[in-house]
């Protein structure tokens, strides 16, 4: 089970397939780890293993990775993690598929090393509504009340400061609108429907972004297979030579 350790932190990671190295970060809000792609319609471990390298990981305190919580925590440690795995592995060049979470974490990581990040697939990504602020928020305080148990020494104050930086802002959370009108990296969204991934956020990214495409039904069964065909010539469409 390799595990990279930078500081205080241990990262899980696996990786499947080679080629160009590809980074997934995975469904499953604050418990994202690589376990929760075998629920989505499709999983690229599989799908996508003859054509790239794949690297998957556990963000902090989920699945197998470890770190400790403070309140000045947010979606800048998880940029720093993946930034991290990616200098431990040696890529300097990547493309990133993000689903849910996973997409708010490919757009920061797109804003912070846009060199770095030569595609991104984004999910369903998450992104706030008029009417799941609240969702959001739960769903950070039942992650919260099993990892009380691995860090007492947190203080109340921080898990609410840590809360608010994760899910106190707007949009999708880990990077504002003005940072991806100014990302020139190209985009591929597939469209969300759902209270925790609003399909107006999925359209308001491709509407600003200046490189991005929309699809609109991808998780039918029926669909499933044209949509691994589409991510995969995406992919391959902007693999540098």
């Amino acid at each position: 089970m390799p595990n990279y350790q930078h500081g205080d932190v241990n990262i899980h990671y696996e990786e499947f397939g080679q080629g160009y190295p590809v980074l997934l970060l995975a469904p499953g809000g604050m418990r994202s780890n690589i376990e929760f792609w075998k629920a989505t319609p499709y999983d690229p471990t599989i799908e996508l293993a003859n054509d790239f390298r794949l690297i998957a990981m556990d963000q902090r305190n989920a699945g197998h990775s470890t770190a400790p919580i403070r309140g000045s925590d947010g979606w800048r440690v998880y940029c720093e993690d993946q930034l991290h795995l990616l200098e431990h592995l040696k890529v300097d060049r990547c493309h990133v598929i993000g689903n849910c979470i996973g997409g708010a974490f490919a757009l920061a990581l797109a804003d912070a090393a846009p060199k770095c990040i030569t595609a991104a697939v984004l999910q369903q990504p998450i992104g706030l509504s008029s009417q799941n602020r609240e969702t959001f928020s739960n769903l950070f305080s039942s992650w919260a009340e099993d990892q009380k148990k691995l860090h007492a020494d947190v203080s109340p104050e921080a898990w609410n400061e840590f809360r608010e930086r994760m899910y106190g802002g707007d949009f999708v959370f880990a990077v504002s609108r003005d940072a991806v009108r100014k990302l020139q990296t190209p985009l591929l969204v597939l469209q969300g429907n759902d209270v925790y991934h609003p399909s107006a956020t999925s359209r308001e990214i491709v509407e600003i972004a200046p490189h991005a495409e929309l699809v609109e039904r991808w998780k039918d069964p029926e669909i499933v297979p044209e949509t691994i065909e589409r991510v995969r010539e995406f992919l391959k469409k902007n693999t540098p030579n």
